[in-house]
């Protein structure tokens, strides 16, 4: 593994070398001591932001490109918390999923919480309106000045990951729209190669700029999923994929998925779902890819204990799993499952967290 020369200690993680460690033998289906457990659920709905004030900002986008706020908010968000576990102080520079596509083309429109990006390319034989250089967006040198200001601002008190990148099928779907691509799909799925190669042909570069950012301040290799790793580190997906067939899936998505893993230390792949989830097999194929993060999705998709089977596919094929689950369910859960290579995202009170572990180390 290409590892940190160095990486920063944190006065806010007094045991961070010890939870790497767990998480690197997690990585490999091996239990140090106890399965990692992260005090936070992956798979929740968003929640009503802060109303904008208007004083301050004049729109919404304003605020999100507000850099001293948005690491000021992260700040007061972790003052005087305790980090239990696996659960890291990360700041996230953040403009929304469609970030990566808004690169080459576009507008995003942000809402409190989340931002939305709107289909630019209505014709597959002109592209010029996507033909820019993305290190000259402004979108991408506003996550550059987020990421700067954060590495300026975090100290030893939290670590600067990397955005939410969302290059190939997912970043064409963006610029085509949904619609369109699965009608071209049927009817021109030649036309698409030339697109589905803009998606992919400067990720690895992007990826690398941001890389370089956190690596030269003694940053580990750490993303959205707020996972640390001591080399280059990405968490691949395609939400697109719950609702084309699988020889859609190894014709479209497949091809680049094996582009954006090249040079990647740790891959854990990101399973949105049922409908991703008929593509396992696939996943599972691919030697680049140590995990898998599973999301059940909501409603008729809880309890977590439905999904045991296909929990223990995952295992038998010899990745690990990231995997939310309910303290109600977590008993039966570790009856049902071994430990090794199972990773617990787990949404408790506060105060709850030393109690919670006990358990977990019983386990």
């Amino acid at each position: 593994m290409s590892k940190r020369a160095t990486i920063q200690a944190l006065s806010t993680k007094p045991d961070f070398s010890r939870c790497m460690d767990r998480i690197e033998a997690w990585f490999h289906q091996e239990v140090m001591d106890r399965a990692p457990v992260r005090f936070y659920k992956h798979n929740a709905q968003f929640e009503a932001g802060e109303p904008l004030d208007t004083s301050r900002w004049s729109s919404l986008e304003a605020r999100w490109f507000d850099a001293a706020y948005q690491i000021e908010s992260f700040e007061r968000a972790i003052a005087g918390r305790v980090f239990h576990a696996e659960t890291f102080p990360v700041f996230v520079p953040n403009l929304g999923p469609g970030v990566y596509s808004a690169f080459y083309a576009g507008q995003l429109a942000f809402a409190e919480v989340t931002s939305w990006y709107q289909p630019v390319l209505h014709c597959l034989d002109d592209l010029t309106v996507l033909q820019n250089d993305p290190f000259a967006n402004r979108y991408f040198r506003k996550l550059e000045e987020l990421t700067q200001a954060a590495l300026d601002a975090c100290g030893d008190r939290y670590w600067v990951g990397y955005t939410d990148f969302h290059p190939s099928l997912d970043c064409v779907a963006a610029w085509r729209g949904m619609d369109a691509l699965f009608l071209d799909m049927a009817t021109a799925p030649d036309k698409l190669a030339p697109l589905m190669e803009l998606s992919i042909k400067d990720f690895q570069r992007i990826f690398g700029h941001f890389d370089s950012m956190l690596r030269d301040r003694g940053q580990p290799s750490v993303t959205w999923l707020n996972l640390p790793c001591l080399g280059r580190f990405h968490i691949p997906s395609c939400d697109v994929a719950a609702m084309i067939s699988t020889r859609h899936f190894q014709q479209f998505s497949l091809p680049q998925l094996r582009r954006e893993l090249m040079g990647m230390d740790r891959a854990i792949y990101h399973v949105d779902g049922k409908g991703v989830a008929r593509h396992l097999e696939v996943i599972l194929e691919q030697p680049e890819i140590q995990a898998i993060q599973w999301v059940q999705g909501l409603e008729t998709d809880w309890p977590i204990l439905q999904w045991i089977p296909l929990l223990k596919r995952i295992l038998a094929a010899g990745k690990s799993i990231m995997v939310d689950v309910p303290t109600e369910e977590l008993d039966e859960f570790m009856d049902r499952l071994p430990p090794a290579g199972v990773f617990l995202c787990l949404g408790v009170r506060e105060g709850d967290e030393e109690d919670i572990l006990k358990r977990v180390e019983r386990w």
